[in-house]
């Protein structure tokens, strides 16, 4: 006979921590059972899970893109009734910056001039016309259209053809995305650049200064002020697309009042708390978000009874 738990935690990263305990907590509070999944303990998990001896019921993944380890664990759970936030081939889908630029513009979403240019292992030739490089301006950012967690691989400010070249040799079988750079309007000491949340089934925003990465949640007034409200049915509409629970974007608003989705679904988004690390979530966002998924997962557990 299985030991069945509400919600397995899969964490692997050390500054996740605070996240995962804020989660376990909460959900406690809302009357649901949990069981950690960590590092050292995934091995013994998995053989458990395959033999049929420990059920979830839902399963929170932030390890197995990280951590080899925990694949066999993922893909035994993926086969299962296990309800995944976020479900593995959504996440495939998602995380390709490619499919989502395409995807969000097709949904009226406006996104940077972008140039998606092929794998250099498929075509090693760059294939630009000057018209195309002209109209990205400089600078201009190059990104890999598959691995970017962090910003790893991005390049910003970049300047030549020599730039491209050699920047998409570093992932040979990746897409490469090259685009424009977005200036933000300025509103008194904040610049117009946002990091949203879509936290199962709710939004949330933040003020982002993508220089610094400090977060400032944003007031109802501030929103009101500055008519900050598309920004929550923007990104209703890119959870339209990628169907994910949860992940993050990053929007801006332009001087001339345009909305542009700048990055477009950061599936495994940072939760380190601000009172802890500089660079990390206000802690008021995170205990909304830990205490959202808790309702959240409450919900589909009682939804797939």
């Amino acid at each position: 006979m299985a030991e069945v738990f509400d919600i397995g935690l899969a964490w692997d990263w050390e500054f996740d921590r605070d996240f995962i305990y804020g989660l376990e907590n909460e959900c406690i509070a809302f009357g649901l059972s949990t069981f950690r999944i960590e590092p050292q303990n995934v091995e013994a998990v998995t053989r458990l899970v395959r033999a049929k001896k420990i059920q979830f019921r839902t399963y929170l993944d932030r390890a197995s893109d990280s951590d080899e380890n925990f694949i066999p664990l993922a893909k035994s759970i993926a086969r299962s009734k296990t309800i995944v936030f976020n479900e593995y081939a959504k996440v495939e889908y998602a995380k390709d910056k490619a499919n989502m630029h395409l995807a969000l513009m097709g949904e009226g979403i406006h996104v940077p001039y972008t140039i998606i240019i092929s794998p250099y292992n498929k075509n090693a030739e760059v294939e630009l016309s000057l018209t195309e490089l002209a109209h990205l301006g400089r600078p201009f950012i190059i990104k890999p259209a598959n691995t970017t967690g962090g910003g790893l691989g991005v390049v910003v400010g970049a300047e030549t053809l020599k730039e491209i070249i050699e920047t998409r040799q570093h992932h040979k079988n990746d897409k490469y995305l090259l685009q424009e750079t977005v200036i933000p309007a300025e509103f008194n000491e904040s610049i117009a650049w946002f990091r949203a949340f879509y936290a199962f089934g709710k939004t949330m925003i933040c003020w982002w200064d993508h220089r610094t990465h400090v977060y400032r949640e944003l007031t109802k007034p501030e929103e009101r002020k500055y008519k900050l409200s598309k920004l929550h049915s923007m990104m209703l509409t890119i959870h339209h697309i990628c169907r994910l629970e949860f992940f993050s974007s990053e929007i801006t608003l332009t001087g001339e009042g345009k909305f542009i989705a700048v990055d477009y679904v950061n599936e495994i988004c940072d939760m380190r708390l601000q009172s802890l690390h500089y660079d990390g979530v206000p802690d008021t966002a995170v205990i909304k978000i830990q205490r959202q998924f808790a309702r959240y997962a409450r919900a589909q557990i009682k939804k797939s009874a």
